[in-house]
Order: structure tokens, then C-alpha cells, then sequence
């Protein structure tokens, strides 16, 4: 007797497509993705994309609040170690979560987006959220959630544009400075 394929549960199923779509936004941004791609990236029907999300729009919020809720989680766990330096334990443990997941593209064409009336309060309550988390969570003086926040949108652009494969000695030498040897 042959055993019929199991069904992935519906929450499984629908982490799979937020990862496809994750993979999707992240290379081609939220104007460049369709709900087509990320069914194929899902192994899904694009109908069956929109009947779990409603709107290209509502998926892509979804995806920056889950990419948030990354960040953040990575944040509390640097954290909960009692790092004797904060700020250089909440950077690695960004540039190892963008390396990881992306998420430092959902982060980039979240605010690239931020015209859309919907996308726009997502990324703008996104990026209150980290800055609360590291003014009242991490303790950080505003001064230093500034520099860290400048930091984190220098490490957001030398990834995106991939200045550590080749270029010239300056960049690589900035890339190494900035994230480190591992970019």
C-alpha cells in the first residue's frame, strides 16, 4: 500500500511562503516581486497566495514584521548574554541575522516603499519599535541609538550593493571595518 503525500499544516505552509517571500522581496524589491513569483518560490498557486494574504501589500507587511521581529529577537538574545561592549554584541548579531536572512533588503525596500499609504506606517512603526528597543530595552543614550542606527544603515548599504566582492582597496578595506572580515 502506497502512502499519499502528507499535507503541510496550514501555519507551516504559510511560514513557507513568508520565507519565499522573504527570498523573492529581497532580490527584486516590492514594485519588481508578483504574487506569481512568490507562488513558484512557494511551490504554491498565486491564488492560493492571495487567498492566505489578500494583497501583495498585506504579504509584504507581513514580511517586514516578521523581519522585525528577527532583528529584535536576535537583539534581546545579544543582550541577555551581558555583553561587556552592547553596541559591537547588537551590530554582530545584526550583520549575522542580515547575512543569514536577508533582512537587512526587507529593511531597504520597506523604506523604499514607505510612500505606500499601508507599507509606509509598517515601516515607520518597524523603525520606532527598534528605536524604542534600543533607547528602553538595550539603555542606549540617544547619541549612541543614533551612531548605532547611522552604523546599521552604512552595514544595510555595503551589503546590498555587495562592495566586498571586488571593488576597489578603499571599499574593501571600508566593508572590512564596518562588518568585518566574515562579509
Amino acid at each position: 500500500m502506497t502512502n499519499a503525500p502528507s499535507r503541510i499544516p496550514s501555519a507551516e505552509r504559510r511560514a513557507l511562503t513568508l520565507d519565499a517571500a522573504t527570498d523573492v522581496f529581497a532580490a527584486h524589491g516590492y514594485f519588481g516581486a508578483s504574487t506569481d513569483q512568490i507562488a513558484r518560490a512557494a511551490g504554491i498557486s498565486q491564488p492560493y497566495v492571495v487567498r492566505m494574504f489578500g494583497t501583495k501589500e498585506k504579504l509584504f507587511v507581513e514580511v517586514i514584521q516578521r523581519s522585525l521581529a528577527r532583528i529584535l529577537e536576535s537583539f534581546r538574545l545579544a543582550l541577555e548574554l551581558k555583553p561587556a561592549a552592547p553596541l559591537q554584541a547588537l551590530g554582530a548579531a545584526y550583520v549575522s541575522l542580515a547575512q543569514a536572512e536577508q533582512v537587512h533588503l526587507i529593511l531597504l525596500q520597506a523604506f523604499a516603499a514607505s510612500a505606500d499609504p499601508v507599507i509606509g506606517p509598517a515601516a515607520r512603526a518597524g523603525f520606532e519599535e527598534l528605536l524604542g528597543f534600543l533607547l528602553h530595552t538595550a539603555q542606549l543614550s540617544m547619541d549612541e541609538a543614533e551612531a548605532f542606527l547611522s552604523r546599521g544603515m552604512l552595514i544595510n548599504t555595503l551589503m546590498a550593493i555587495d562592495l566586498s566582492d571586488g571593488g576597489s582597496t578603499d571599499s574593501r578595506d571600508l566593508v572590512d571595518r564596518v562588518i568585518g572580515s566574515s562579509a
